[in-house]
């Protein structure tokens, strides 16, 4: 994008290349135009309310009190599936088969092609290699051989979501393009991914790669990277359509009215995969509950019987101060309660969703405390206001 690189400064030289960089130039001037930023900033679709750096000095105190951080972790080895070269090889039976990798990096393979949903292969989530969230489990498979990639689809530029040294190898190894929100890509020009192989979008606009058809659909979150929060970076929710297929992603996000729209709109889905963890009383408009997560995928889906949901954004890194199995219970627990299909693999394990579902609750036996059974997970009640669903209750 002609004239996106910013000017430099002498500080330049001091800032970690994993902060990335602000828009500027032609990649601003597009920015301006969006009907979603207004007053210097992205807005999102219902205002948030509460957000982490609004209240990370209450935080803090119980992120680090000794009797609950233990909670925090697995007591024992996380089982990661054995992947191997060939499983990810051999085409799938169905046309779509997803690998969860952990976290939010899903590989998803549609209708013969592979798209790479947020993925994020270092150790730490953090713009350093020696301080910050540390992975709870191993990567699957390295990265070298999960395959050639056509698409690497990125939610918003949060360090768990997009990681530099990913970003950098997936770009050298495989001839993949980058579909982004807008503003991200000032980053990855940063980078080193040359222009022609990335793509930024708005809300609603679309792209093709390999016949599939990629969409930046809302979501109800926040960015930045750096140590000022420019708020000139997009964050989104995802549609894959291919010719027999659709999946949805969802990114970061707090619950809102408008996943119906969404599925009403794009879908309906064959899969959705759907942020559960990380979630707090101290940001509750930004990320799900399980509760919210599942609301959302029914919102999707207009009906329990339709598709499945993979549960993500819980298992690999230390983000909140909610127990490390909560997220997962909470969710099959709350499928349990509205018929419908979850499906809850271990890290790694590839999986076809008209094929059959894993349900093994695999994290109950290296969970730091006796699991809650589903049915008994405490449920709570709150309202999220927005257009079209004032004062909607949603359980959580």
């Amino acid at each position: 994008m002609t004239g996106s690189r910013p000017k430099s400064s002498p500080l330049d030289a001091l800032r970690p290349a994993a902060f990335g960089v602000d828009p500027s130039g032609e990649r601003m001037a597009r920015i301006r135009r969006s009907p979603h930023y207004a007053d210097g900033v992205f807005t999102n679709p219902v205002a948030a309310q509460h957000t982490p750096s609004g209240s990370m000095l209450k935080f803090l105190p119980t992120y680090f009190r000794r009797e609950e951080r233990a909670r925090r972790a697995p007591a024992g080895n996380v089982p990661v599936h054995p992947t191997t070269v060939a499983d990810l090889a051999t085409p799938a039976a169905t046309g779509l088969r997803l690998t969860w990798m952990g976290h939010s990096t899903v590989l998803a393979e549609i209708d013969g092609r592979r798209v790479l949903f947020d993925p994020v292969w270092s150790e730490r989530c953090s713009p350093f290699a020696f301080a910050g969230p540390r992975r709870l489990h191993p990567v699957p498979v390295p990265l070298s051989e999960a395959g050639d990639v056509d698409a690497v689809v990125i939610s918003h530029d949060h360090y768990d979501h997009l990681d530099m040294p990913t970003v950098r190898a997936l770009a050298r190894h495989t001839g993949a393009h980058f579909v982004v929100p807008l503003g991200i890509g000032a980053h990855l020009e940063h980078w080193g991914v040359p222009e022609d192989r990335m793509t930024e979008l708005d809300w609603h606009e679309s792209t093709e790669v390999g016949g599939l058809t990629l969409t930046a659909t809302p979501a109800r979150h926040f960015c930045g990277r750096g140590l000022r929060n420019t708020q000139h970076t997009l964050w989104a929710s995802w549609v894959v359509a291919g010719p027999e297929h659709r999946v949805f992603h969802s990114g970061d996000t707090g619950y809102f009215p408008g996943f119906a729209d969404i599925g009403e709109q794009y879908g309906p889905f064959d899969a959705t995969m759907v942020q559960i963890g990380a979630y707090s009383e101290f940001w509750t408009d930004i990320h799900m509950t399980p509760e919210e997560g599942m609301r959302a995928h029914l919102d999707l889906q207009g009906d329990p019987a339709r598709g499945v949901m993979l549960p993500i954004h819980w298992g690999t890194f230390n983000l909140a101060p909610h127990p490390w199995e909560e997220p997962v219970e909470g969710t099959v627990a709350a499928a349990a309660r509205s018929g419908a299909r979850v499906v809850t693999p271990r890290p790694g394990q590839p999986f076809e969703p008209a094929a059959g579902l894993p349900a093994d609750p695999w994290w109950r036996a290296v969970a730091a405390r006796p699991a809650t059974p589903a049915a008994e997970c405490p449920v709570r009640s709150r309202t999220v206001d927005g257009p079209g669903r004032a004062g909607a209750t949603v359980r959580a």
